[in-house]
């Protein structure tokens, strides 16, 4: 009956099993492998991720060809913090795909060993 029930069902009754392994019954947790290919996803996003990076990039660089005009802010300061909030919300944009296209990357290259 222990050996079905697990040392809990004894640990109830006072005795000495309450002081048993926690996950006396179950198997200890195996480290997960890695994958051994990408899945379809993972591929496309691998490949597609370089051309959203350059269109992000040539609108960050627009973005920043009209915040260097001087005169923008005095004539307009509502656009110039609509234009400075855009950029800052593309080169995060940015960063965050760069960030997924390495992680990417290190997992094709340590499946391909």
């Amino acid at each position: 009956m222990l050996a079905q029930r697990g040392s809990k069902a004894f640990g109830r009754r006072g005795g000495e099993a309450k002081k048993a392994a926690p996950a006396a019954g179950k198997p200890a947790a195996a480290p997960k492998e890695p994958a051994k290919k990408l899945s379809y996803k993972q591929k496309f996003a691998l490949e597609s991720l370089p051309k959203k990076m350059e269109a992000v990039s040539a609108e960050i660089g627009r973005l920043e060809a009209k915040l260097s005009d001087p005169a923008l802010y005095a004539k307009e300061p509502a656009a110039h913090q609509k234009l400075a909030a855009a950029l800052d919300a593309e080169r995060a944009k940015l960063a965050a795909m760069e960030e997924e296209w390495l992680e990417l990357e290190m997992l094709r290259e340590e499946i391909e060993g």
